[in-house]
């Protein structure tokens, strides 16, 4: 929550005046019923039509004058929230890209864009609500009680002994209601993640033919979700009729104890009127603030999840004074007796790691599924950090580094080949902003991709769709690389990232970035023996551990685990090649 009031200070004026206007609105509502009592007990007594008339121009006076109070509020209200829903939006957006991947995978994509998009906007709602109502129910309840004091102090009474007991059960339904309503959201983060498993991989549910599987998956979590919200909805909605049975046994004594008081001569008719009028004032406004404190219960809860998310903080810190490799160092990654750990997993995924890659080299890395071969290219780049031992580029840590300077050093190309939403000429500065189309063409060149390039009649200027879904997943990986490329980065780290290519075409990309990326340090990783077998030092990782480390022909000789992933592949004369 106190994360929350900061952004009320980029909007003091429409704090203040929203609820301002609000309670003068109020104000003038509050002396309808005495107005009403005014034409009763003087104009109708008697039976002065131009009194009559005269009030109710006071009364259409007041109503107009109400609305424009109220039409101010709700703009200054309205403002307000969607400034601060808006700024809140953006620095979670900003929060989020500054978490680690160890954050992210704890968290959860699904829970992280239900934060983005449910909880902010239920949020925004009740900032808009608070500042329109919270002030202004509890100035007419009170008020109201308070005219009802300067009418007649013995019924009068009857608003103190009602007020009280509203309270109570507003605010206990609120009490109960509140923890609730954090388990509807949870619940809403699982309903998410089913719909986000199933359409990001519709391919597969159709293949297999499990679309009625997944469906009542589905309704499951749907089910789940709409029975925790209709058992809060029973508990929220006690509150009007309760309310209502209260307020209107005020108001059945407040009639009979009037009615005596008229007889004995002690208050007048109109008088009568405005206390009931003054009741159900009371009323009205009670049932908007239980609606309001429900708003209210959502929007708390959705906001401890907000700042759930801001407390997260990345394991991965820079430090204030940073460092910088240089050149000249013959070592262009090194790691020495490195151990890592996935938050919460009880084994390491890659365990005491030793090797160097020199300037210039290229090094293969291969192993089975799950054997960490990706997690180590990984640390490079500072994605993750390793929980023991050191990563070194250019002879310093990489956490001595600032993230901006070690990665602008490296072009990744991922294991999943994404690209998105713009031109392809947008597409590829990402590698680097003010990429000429000449240094775009070479990358193209060499990722074995201005051919299908050269083929549209958009060149450059061809739009890619989101998720590069009007791509065949070659180009898509081809175009990655360029991508990468483009920047010139001294290592390149490609995460099997040419598992899509044909032989030849692979074979040419390989060929084509050793001639054309003099003293670049290239990491392979690839499950195809082919595709690492010519490099300078291959890296054989088997369930974490580096089991072997040389050249192809060595390696043959030397390592059982990299004789047996070849000749699973290869036939005994490709091997021996």
């Amino acid at each position: 929550m106190k994360k929350l009031l900061k952004y009320f200070k980029n909007y003091k004026l429409e704090s203040i005046m929203g609820p301002l206007f609000k309670l003068l609105e109020a104000s003038f509502e509050l002396f309808v019923p005495l107005v009403m009592a005014q034409i009763i007990d003087v104009g109708i007594k008697k039976q002065d039509v131009g009194y009559i008339l005269r009030m109710g121009g006071v009364l259409v006076l007041l109503g107009v004058v109400g609305l424009a109070c109220s039409l101010t509020a709700q703009y200054f209200s309205a403002k307000a929230a969607v400034g601060i829903g808006t700024m809140l939006r953006n620095d979670l957006f900003r929060h989020i890209n500054t978490l680690s991947y160890r954050e992210i995978d704890t968290v959860g994509t699904s829970t992280l864009v239900t934060r983005m998009t449910s909880d902010i906007n239920q949020v925004q709602s009740g900032i808009n609500l608070v500042l329109r109502l919270f002030l202004r129910s509890p100035f007419i309840v009170f008020g109201a009680m308070v005219m009802a004091f300067t009418i007649n102090v013995r019924a009068a009474m009857i608003f103190v002994v009602t007020i009280p007991l509203l309270s109570v059960v507003v605010f206990g339904v609120m009490l109960v209601s509140m923890p609730l309503y954090k388990k509807v959201q949870k619940q809403l983060d699982q309903v998410l993640l089913t719909t986000r498993e199933n359409l990001l991989g519709a391919r597969v549910v159709r293949a297999f033919n499990r679309q009625e599987d997944e469906i009542k998956k589905f309704d499951q979590e749907n089910g789940m979700l709409v029975r925790m919200q209709v058992f809060v909805g029973k508990i929220s909605a006690l509150m009007n009729p309760i309310t209502y049975v209260i307020v209107n046994g005020a108001i059945i004594i407040l009639i009979w104890t009037g009615a005596w008081q008229v007889e004995g001569g002690i208050i007048t008719q109109g008088e009568v009127v405005a206390l009931v009028n003054y009741m159900s004032q009371i009323l009205v406004e009670l049932v908007k603030l239980a609606n309001l404190i429900i708003n209210i219960s959502k929007a708390l809860a959705c906001s401890h999840r907000i700042n759930a998310v801001f407390e997260e903080q990345s394991s991965i810190a820079e430090k204030a004074e940073t460092k910088e490799g240089t050149w000249s160092s013959e070592t262009a990654v090194e790691f020495k007796n490195m151990d890592f750990f996935y938050a919460g997993a009880k084994e390491p995924s890659l365990s005491r790691i030793s090797f160097k890659a020199l300037r210039g080299q290229t090094i293969g890395i291969i192993g089975g599924t799950g054997s960490g071969k990706s997690s180590l290219v990984n640390l490079i780049p500072r994605f993750y950090d390793a929980t023991e031992g050191a990563v070194y580029v250019d002879g310093v840590d990489v956490k001595e580094y600032a993230l901006s300077k070690l990665r602008h050093k490296i072009g990744v190309v991922p294991q999943r080949a994404v690209l998105f939403k713009g031109s392809l000429r947008e597409n590829m500065r990402w590698g680097k902003r003010d990429a000429t189309d000449e240094e775009i063409y070479k990358a193209l060149d060499t990722a074995q991709a201005r051919e299908f390039v050269d083929s549209k009649e958009k060149g450059l200027d061809l739009l890619i769709e989101q998720g590069g879904k009007n791509l065949s997943g070659g180009q898509k990986q081809r175009l990655t690389i360029a991508r990468a490329l483009v920047r010139k980065p001294e290592i390149l780290i490609m995460d099997d990232s040419a598992s899509a290519l044909d032989f030849a075409t692979d074979a040419a990309l390989r060929k084509a970035i050793r001639e054309n990326t003099e003293n670049m340090t290239v990491f392979l990783v690839s499950q195809r023996a082919t595709t690492i077998r010519h490099a300078d030092q291959i890296l054989v990782l088997d369930d974490g551990k580096l089991v072997g480390a040389g050249t192809h022909r060595e390696l043959l000789d030397q390592c059982e685990v990299y004789r047996e992933i070849c000749l699973s592949q290869l036939s005994k004369e490709e091997v021996l090649q």
